[in-house]
C-alpha cells in the first residue's frame, strides 16, 4: 500500500479502490470533513474529534473525501491507496 498525497483542487478523481484513515490524535475538530463528506465523517459531540463513519467509501464519493483532506487544516484525514 501507498500513501497517497493531497489531492489539489481541480485534480482529476483516480479510479480504484481507497481506504479512508483519520489520527484523532492530530485532529483539531475544525469539521472541514464532515462539511465535504458528511457520509463519510463525523465529529464526536464532546470535543469535535473526528469519527470515522466509513473507511471504504464508494467510488461516488472519492471526490468529496478528496476535498476533505484538502481541506483539513491539521491533516488528520488522509487517502490509503489500495
Amino acid at each position: 500500500m501507498t500513501v497517497a498525497p493531497p489531492a489539489r483542487a481541480g485534480a482529476p478523481v483516480k479510479e480504484g479502490t481507497v481506504t479512508v484513515t483519520v489520527d484523532q490524535d492530530r485532529c483539531c475538530g475544525a469539521g472541514q470533513c464532515v462539511r465535504n463528506a458528511p457520509e463519510v465523517f463525523d465529529q464526536r459531540e464532546e470535543d469535535g474529534i473526528v469519527l470515522l463513519l466509513d473507511p471504504r467509501p464508494p467510488a461516488e464519493l472519492r471526490s468529496a473525501v478528496e476535498d476533505a483532506v484538502v481541506a483539513c487544516p491539521s491533516g488528520a484525514v488522509r487517502i490509503v491507496e489500495d
